[in-house]
């Protein structure tokens, strides 16, 4: 071809690129690039599971019910569990008076790296610190510390076969240590439960989480009170606490949860407090089957239902954000209907879910608690007799299955 016919050719082209264009800018064009804009919207996360995370532990030890799972700053995951007084007779029974067989419980603190490998592991009662009777959720900030909520009722102690229980107080506090397990903070105190409106204490908390913005720890304080209780994570001074919808929270019982009724204007039990990077703190109510959005001085700004009819455990247990810039999606982990659900977190429309009931790799009982890392690698624990920790690898964004 010559040069001159070249030239034409690319005149053309360049032509029929314009009147394209010309053609999209109008009423069909806006109507072309509005329906690409849906189909993106319409994406969600995708995920698979690694059958194979964690590797085996050692000393045969197993996992109580795990309470709470985070990601550090290396990518590092750490568990937290219940340990022996969630274990059956026919899971501990090396420890048993006298043995019987398998098996020991993991010390109740675990740290895995990205391949599984376990790191580092420590806690446990009998340490010359208050150790929850039961764990709630765990929180590791930006300096690497760990933070872990005591969550448990008073019970009595699980003792060896055929000695007496002894009782124990009622947990109500929250206890920070270093990576390797040093005590360095307490802020409540085991035993002394103490109401809504304290700026001392706690009652029941189930989880946590450290804002680096701001070293302050958002404590949701909520199995026993029904708030949002705010400290500083440096000295445990009390900042400002808020309840359902920025309001004063009440002490009195909210009673059983009615789906068909007005949302309710208290809190029922409050378990996650989670910080996003544009400054909003989500909460999930779990037995009002929702999540509320706030502003970290506590203002009230939007609420969503998740799964609403489900009664009894609640829906809205733990939230994790997506690891895209924006954090796109938040993660609600529903140990009631054991899935993951995803949701929009500009709208909160629920877009897709993974997950369903069973044992096997992918399946959840009891699943209460959920991280991201920063590839987007989802972590979930399992609560109850789920008794487990899962990872699911992301596979990037597909179309949503709204379910």
């Amino acid at each position: 071809m010559s040069i001159t016919k070249l030239k034409a050719s690319l005149v053309v082209r360049a032509f029929l690129i314009t009147l394209l264009v010309a053609l999209l800018s109008g009423p069909g064009g806006s109507e072309t690039t509005a329906s690409a804009q849906r189909q993106t919207a319409a994406q969600a996360p995708r995920f698979q599971v690694d059958p194979f995370w964690p590797k085996p532990l050692p000393n045969h030890w197993v996992l109580g019910s795990v309470t709470g799972v985070a990601v550090d700053a290396q990518d590092h995951i750490w568990i937290v569990h219940r340990g022996a007084d969630s274990l059956g007779g026919n899971e501990k029974g090396a420890i048993l008076n006298p043995p019987t067989g398998c098996c020991v419980p993991a010390p109740q603190v675990l740290e895995f790296d990205q391949a599984g490998n376990l790191l580092s592991h420590w806690g446990g009662p009998g340490q010359g610190f208050d150790w929850p009777q039961s764990t709630g959720g765990i929180a590791v900030d930006q300096k690497g510390n760990v933070w872990i909520a005591a969550a448990g009722q008073t019970a009595p102690a699980a003792g060896a076969r055929g000695a007496a229980a002894a009782p124990r107080a009622q947990d109500a506090h929250v206890i920070k240590f270093s990576s390797t397990g040093q005590f360095l903070l307490q802020i409540g105190h085991a035993g002394k439960v103490e109401p809504g409106d304290s700026k001392t204490g706690l009652n029941r908390p189930a989880g946590l989480r450290v804002d680096p913005a701001t070293h302050e720890i958002y404590i949701a304080d909520g199995l026993g009170n029904h708030r949002v209780a705010v400290f500083d994570a440096d000295t445990g001074a009390y900042k400002r606490h808020w309840g359902a919808y920025g309001e004063k929270p009440d002490d009195a019982s909210p009673g059983a949860y009615d789906p068909g009724a007005p949302p309710a204007k208290q809190f029922r039990s409050v378990t996650c407090a989670a910080i996003s990077k544009d400054g909003l703190v989500y909460v999930c109510d779990r037995h009002n089957d929702r999540v509320q959005v706030f502003q970290k001085d506590g203002k009230f700004l939007k609420e969503a239902f998740v799964s609403k009819t489900t009664l009894g455990d609640g829906s809205a247990w733990d939230i994790a954000f997506s690891q895209d810039p924006q954090q796109r999606f938040i993660y609600v982990a529903d140990g009631h209907d054991k899935k993951i659900f995803v949701l929009r977190r500009d709208t909160l429309e629920v877009v897709s879910s993974f997950g369903d009931g069973g044992r096997m790799p992918g399946q959840f009982y009891g699943v209460g608690s959920i991280a991201v890392d920063s590839k987007g690698n989802v972590y979930t624990g399992e609560t109850y007799e789920g008794k487990r920790v899962q990872k699911f690898v992301y596979k990037g964004l597909g179309a949503s299955t709204n379910r």
